[in-house]
């Protein structure tokens, strides 16, 4: 006696798992320009050797005066 295994049909489409590409592709693309946008830039700068010093304005003189007046 043969044993016939008979595998039912998905119940979706057979075209059901091409979202998950379009989603992947889509973020991609997005990582991408953010990557123009913001690493290019970012990379061109560290190249150059140019550095971000803060400016501080100290004044020459500070009044640090303990008695207080009423």
């Amino acid at each position: 006696m043969t044993t016939v295994v008979n595998t039912p049909a998905s119940s979706g489409s057979n075209d059901s798992g091409n979202g998950g590409l379009f989603i992947g592709i889509f973020i991609l693309i997005i990582l991408g320009l953010l990557f123009f946008y913001f690493g290019i830039p970012a990379i061109k700068k560290i190249g150059s050797g140019q550095t971000i010093t803060p400016q501080i304005v100290v004044p020459d003189e500070i009044d640090v005066n303990v008695n207080q007046t009423n």
